[in-house]
């Protein structure tokens, strides 16, 4: 109890100090938490802001409310297997390392430019969801299962250790590519031929999503005048 008390007080003293009032006043309750912005029930994605960029893919996971992100970390609330299966796939991934920030050459990861502006396969409509639709979101969730089952499989093994590109676990790598193949197919694409594609897809679709004017149509050529 001693180094807890210790750290309560070096909270406290650190509240009174803050310039802003609304810090200071914090200061009479310096074992709580001065703003609870974390999921109070369900599970969450979590995706840290800053990743080597050895890496073929981000180490994204997903939590129960349970547990307590750090300020290091974003968090999507109340995700799905769904959401967290996007955002592990190499389509994701491809999007991150062409409009993410870096920490010297480290990935950046971040709400506004990344997360925000990504294409996800749906289209947004206050219709329900189609069959179909419904049966390509399931495909990913099954292959989002699978990857956590495999990194169960190694529960020595930190994600630093599991997504080493030099020592990613065979079954891990597996799982990966069965995510890929069911995230590409809901975006209606069965492969991708390099990266460079992939970001021009993506780019193709964020245009078409954006976009206030209607889509051209083939122009007619003009015919000569006799």
């Amino acid at each position: 109890m001693p180094a807890v008390l210790e750290r309560v007080e070096a909270v406290r003293r650190y509240r009174l100090a803050s310039s802003r009032a609304t810090t200071r006043e914090l200061a009479a309750t310096p074992a709580l938490f001065g703003e609870i912005r974390h999921p109070s029930f369900g599970q969450y994605v979590l995706i840290p802001s800053v990743s080597s960029e050895r890496r073929p893919l981000i180490p994204v996971g997903i939590l129960p409310a349970e547990v307590i992100s750090t300020n290091l970390n974003l968090i999507i609330p109340h995700a799905t297997l769904h959401h967290f299966g996007v955002l592990s796939s190499t389509l994701h991934m491809a999007w991150v390392r062409a409009v993410c920030g870096r920490l010297e050459s480290r990935y950046r990861y971040s709400a506004g430019i990344v997360y925000n502006n990504f294409p996800w396969p749906e289209q947004p409509s206050p219709q329900p969801l189609s069959h179909r639709v419904r049966g390509l979101m399931a495909a990913i969730e099954t292959a989002a299962q699978a990857v956590l089952d495999a990194r169960a499989r190694f529960p020595s093994a930190t994600l630093a250790d599991l997504y080493d590109p030099l020592a990613m676990p065979p079954e891990l790598l597996q799982a990966h590519r069965r995510l890929d193949r069911a995230v590409d197919a809901a975006y209606g694409k069965t492969a991708f031929a390099s990266e460079a594609e992939r970001v021009a897809f993506l780019f193709e679709r964020y245009r078409q999503l954006t976009s206030l004017l209607p889509e051209e149509g083939p122009r007619k050529r003009a015919g000569r005048r006799k």
